[in-house]
C-alpha cells in the first residue's frame, strides 16, 4: 500500500511537469483534457476526488447559483454546476474583472514600456494618462503612481474599513462602490454625492482602502493611451489568444458609457479557467508570453505598493498566511455574488468556485443570450454560511484535497 502511495506521489509529479507545456484549445475545438474516474484523478494528479466532493457540499451551501471546477497539473479534474449555473452560462462575476483589468495594463506595459519610463512608478494624474481628471478636484492626486491605483492605496475613497499599517481605520465618508463607482465622472473626482471620490482620504500611498474608483480609473488609463474600449483591447489580447467563447463585460443594464473596468467580467466557467491558467503559467499562452511574467509574479506576492494590507495588483495573497491551511503562495481574486477563482503555483492548481445571484445571469445585465433549457432556481434556498468565511473555506479544502508526501 505504501508503495502505491508512492508511486501516485511520482506520477502527479510526473504529470506536473509534463503539464508546464499544455495548454487547452478553445471548448469548440475540444477544450480541456479531463478525466472522470477518481482512480484516474488521484493516479495522475495526485488529488482525491472524494474530498473535492465534500468541497463542493460545502460550496453548494454558499450560494443559490454556482459550481466548482478544478485544474491540475494542466487536467480538468472537477466540474460541478447548481442553480442556474452550467458550464455555458456566462455570469456577472463582480469585482472578478478588477483583474482582468490589472493583467490588461499588465500587457500594455510589455508591449509599449515607453509609455511608462518609470514603469508602475509612473505618476498617473497628468494630462498624458488622465486628461479628463483636469482640473484636479485634490491636488494630492498629482503624486498617485500607476502601482498605487492597482493597489488600490492611491488614496481614492473606497470600501471601510480601510488599513493604515495592518490597523483597521473608518474612512468619513467612504467611497462609492459597484457601478456607481465606474462612471468615469466619479471615479475622477467631479461628481458629487454622499459618497463621493473628490478628496484623497489619506495622501497617496498612505493606506489601503478597497476602492472599485481606483482600479476603474487604471481602465480610463489604458483608455486613453490605446484609443479603444477596453473590452475591445481585452477581446484582442486575452480572449482570442486564450480561446474564450462567448464574454462580456457587464453591468449593460446600467447608464455607464465605458468599460466598467472596476468589474463585471462576464465569462463561461472554463474560460475563466483559462484565464486562471495563463497566471498560473506566469503569463504565457502556448508559445507566446502573454503577460510579463514579472508582472504576474508582482501579482501573487505582497507588494511594495501597499504596505498596509496583503493585496497586491488586484488580487489577495497568503504570503502572510492570513488562510493557514492554504500554501503561502497562493492567490486569488473574489467578485459579488460569491464568486472567486484561485491560483497556487506550488501545487500547480486552479480552482473557479461560481457564484452569483439571480440578476447577474440575467441577460439585460450581462448583454449575452442566456442558454437554452430550464433553469434550477432552488426556490427556497438560504446560504447558511458567510461569504468571506466561503472564500476562504473553500480555498482551504481544495488545497486539502491534493495527496501529500
Amino acid at each position: 500500500m505504501r508503495i502505491s502511495f508512492l508511486l501516485a506521489i511520482w506520477m502527479a509529479a510526473a504529470a506536473a511537469a509534463l503539464a508546464a507545456d499544455y495548454f487547452p484549445p478553445p471548448d469548440s475545438k475540444g477544450g480541456w483534457r479531463n478525466l472522470s474516474d477518481a482512480a484516474g484523478i488521484e493516479r495522475l494528479t495526485g488529488i482525491s476526488r472524494p474530498k473535492l466532493d465534500e468541497a463542493f457540499r460545502y460550496v453548494e451551501q454558499t450560494t443559490k447559483n454556482g459550481g466548482l471546477l478544478v485544474v491540475r497539473n494542466g487536467y480538468l479534474v472537477y466540474e460541478r454546476y447548481f442553480g442556474q449555473a452550467s458550464r455555458e452560462t456566462a455570469p456577472n462575476s463582480g469585482s472578478c474583472g478588477k483583474s482582468i483589468t490589472s493583467i490588461a495594463m499588465g500587457i500594455l506595459m510589455g508591449e509599449r514600456p515607453q509609455l511608462f519610463p518609470r514603469g508602475l512608478d509612473e505618476k498617473v494624474f497628468t494630462r498624458k494618462y488622465l486628461p479628463q481628471a483636469f482640473p484636479l478636484s485634490d491636488p494630492e492626486m498629482a503624486g498617485i503612481t500607476l502601482g498605487q491605483l492597482l493597489a488600490m492605496t492611491a488614496g481614492i475613497r473606497g470600501n471601510n474599513p480601510g488599513y493604515v499599517n495592518g490597523v483597521k481605520v473608518t474612512l468619513d465618508p467612504a467611497g462609492p462602490d459597484g457601478w456607481l463607482a465606474m462612471k468615469d465622472e466619479m471615479a475622477l473626482g467631479h461628481q458629487d454625492g454622499p459618497l463621493h471620490t473628490k478628496t484623497l482620504w489619506v495622501r497617496p500611498g498612505g493606506g489601503y482602502s478597497y476602492s472599485t474608483s481606483s482600479i476603474h480609473i487604471v481602465s480610463i488609463i489604458l483608455r486613453n493611451l490605446t484609443g479603444r474600449e477596453m473590452q475591445q483591447y481585452v477581446e484582442e489580447k486575452l480572449a482570442r489568444p486564450l480561446g474564450w467563447g462567448r464574454w462580456a463585460f457587464a453591468y449593460k443594464d446600467r447608464p455607464l458609457t465605458h468599460t466598467p473596468g472596476g468589474g463585471g467580467a462576464a465569462l463561461r466557467a472554463t474560460d475563466m479557467m483559462r484565464f486562471a491558467y495563463l497566471l498560473l503559467r506566469e503569463g504565457k499562452w502556448n508559445n507566446k508570453q502573454i503577460v510579463p511574467a514579472g508582472y504576474v509574479r508582482h501579482c501573487g506576492r505582497l507588494s511594495p505598493f501597499n504596505p498596509h494590507f496583503p493585496y497586491s495588483l488586484q488580487f489577495d495573497v497568503n504570503a502572510g498566511g492570513q488562510v493557514p491551511a492554504a500554501p503561502r503562495d497562493a492567490y486569488w481574486k473574489s467578485g459579488s455574488g460569491g464568486h472567486a477563482f484561485y491560483i497556487v503555483p506550488s501545487l500547480d492548481l486552479i480552482v473557479w468556485k461560481l457564484g452569483g445571484r439571480d440578476e447577474q445571469y440575467d441577460s439585460r445585465n450581462t448583454g449575452l443570450p442566456e442558454p437554452p433549457g430550464p433553469k434550477d432556481t432552488r426556490p427556497g434556498f438560504r446560504a447558511t454560511i458567510e461569504s468571506n468565511e466561503a472564500l476562504l473555506r473553500t480555498l482551504e479544502l481544495v488545497s486539502a484535497a491534493v495527496l501529500r508526501k
